[in-house]
């Protein structure tokens, strides 16, 4: 009779502790709305670097801190790699003469991190960001905030220590010899110089297979909600055929392709792409290589690229940007400001990356740890204000049922750019002078507005002349 009622207690305690196991579990996927096309519209999405984020570069670190990117209208965040990162090749430096970290100093290697892209595993996490329990709150934090968040999924290649290099090398791309090799240029036909890096064969159905599981992996089990996918135009079209749909039985997902290709865009597949024309003009113009016709001539070849409700990502920065190609301040200069408000008020979704809201002026560290400031300032009330406007207005909508663009002509179409976005009888002009010289212009047309940035009540006339400084700008609302 004892041993039996030992038994039975025992039974009972194990079946009691499984429940709180199950409870947990439930309770670790907080409920947030399903995601919907009406978020596109008034969303800003911010892409978190979590190992520059801050000084501990960890999961803690930032999810801290997910409550006040309310404040900058964030919807959706894009959280960078967050996957154990292969040691061998292990890269130290980047460019032409890049070098793996056992090629520096042995008493220095162990600084060299590598490259997020450089991929390991696909079903875990990297352990210098933390355990999968910190991911876990990290998406739980977000979601009770009323924030969706996107994994960054990298499908072109994997690392050279990812288990797929023993276990299965046909997934990988070979040459003449017989050997894995590091992804080509299928334009050039030469290696791209990521040699940190080995390329996957999407001919392989088996390949297909397993990429579609962990992807899934992610969805089912850690409650994500979507994927920014890395160089989404180098793999096959009809494996996002294949792959995606799957995806969206599971849950109602955003989908992000690193590529600028429409086809991405069609036929249920990705919800948005890269606005990389929109960004090199904006460069090309800060930095007097542009003039706002060649805006004018961009705008109006995207309106035959894409259907009217494909949805770009418009960013003055993102992790490549600003790693490899310079800061927002080296590479807008003086228009600065007024390039950032420009991405928010054009038709699209605004991106923020780590470290924009602090007012980030150098260079992050690709392959070593660094770390963004986290003082705020006018960055930080820019962006905040920026982002109430297009969370608030219907005439910044930027989705799938986006609000008007109509170009408002002036009297120097060279270098003033004006426009008005209208929907559901609400008005946002936007007006910026960039040049370095003041300008003295009509501006076609007539109403009375707000001053956005300012508060102030402004009457536009179309036969006035007004007077526009440089890289000045203004944002004007119906009232």
């Amino acid at each position: 009779m004892k041993k039996s009622l030992i038994t039975a207690l025992a039974v009972l305690t194990l079946f009691s502790c499984k429940n709180e196991t199950e409870k947990t579990a439930e309770n670790s996927k907080t409920e947030i709305a399903k995601f919907s096309s009406d978020v596109e519209e008034s969303s800003v999405i911010y892409e978190v670097n979590i190992r520059q984020y801050s000084p501990e570069g960890t999961f803690k670190a930032f999810t801290k801190d997910i409550p006040q990117l309310k404040e900058l209208g964030v919807k959706i965040i894009w959280v960078m790699p967050i996957f154990p990162i292969s040691q061998t090749k292990r890269k130290a430096t980047g460019g032409d003469d890049s070098k793996f970290a056992s090629e520096m100093p042995k008493e220095e290697q162990h600084k060299y991190l590598g490259s997020y892209y450089a991929v390991s595993d696909f079903k875990k996490v990297n352990p210098e960001f933390g355990t999968i329990e910190d991911f876990r709150n990290l998406v739980k934090t977000a979601h009770e905030n009323g924030i969706y968040v996107i994994l960054d999924w990298v499908p072109n290649h994997t690392g050279w220590d990812h288990v797929w290099i023993k276990e299965h090398p046909e997934y990988y791309s070979k040459n003449t010899k017989g050997e894995i090799i590091d992804p080509v240029n299928p334009e050039t036909g030469k290696s791209w110089g990521w040699s940190d890096v080995a390329d996957l064969n999407y001919d392989n159905q088996g390949l297909r297979s397993a990429m579609t599981a962990d992807m899934l992996h992610w969805i089912k089990n850690e409650n994500i909600d979507g994927f920014r996918c890395d160089v989404a135009s180098n793999v096959p079209l009809d494996f996002w055929q294949q792959a995606i749909p799957q995806l969206r039985k599971q849950k109602n997902i955003f989908m992000l392709a690193e590529a600028w290709e429409p086809e991405l865009l069609k036929e249920g597949l990705f919800d948005m792409a890269y606005g990389w024309e929109a960004h090199h003009t904006m460069n090309r113009i800060a930095q007097g290589k542009n003039t706002v016709k060649d805006w004018d001539k961009f705008m109006a070849e995207d309106a035959k690229k894409y259907e009217a409700n494909d949805i770009l990502m418009n960013f003055v920065d993102n992790h490549d940007e600003n790693s490899w190609n310079g800061t927002i301040k080296g590479r807008l200069g003086k228009g600065e400001e007024a390039m950032t408000a420009l991405s928010y008020v054009m038709p699209g979704m605004p991106l923020i990356y780590s470290g924009n809201e602090y007012g980030l002026n150098h260079s992050l560290k690709f392959f070593e740890k660094d770390s963004i400031p986290k003082t705020k300032g006018k960055d930080w009330g820019l962006r905040a204000k920026l982002g109430k406007l297009k969370a608030e207005n219907p005439a910044l909508n930027g989705g799938k049922n986006k609000a008007k663009y109509t170009r408002i002509k002036t009297d120097d179409d060279a270098n003033i750019l004006a426009f008005v976005r209208e929907k559901d009888g609400k008005k946002v002009v936007y007006m910026a002078n960039f040049s370095n010289n003041p300008i003295n212009t009509k501006i076609g047309i007539t109403g009375e507005f707000t001053n956005y940035m300012t508060g102030k009540i402004m009457g536009l006339n179309e036969k006035q002349v007004y007077t526009i400084l440089p890289f000045q700008y203004f944002i004007l609302t119906n009232n």
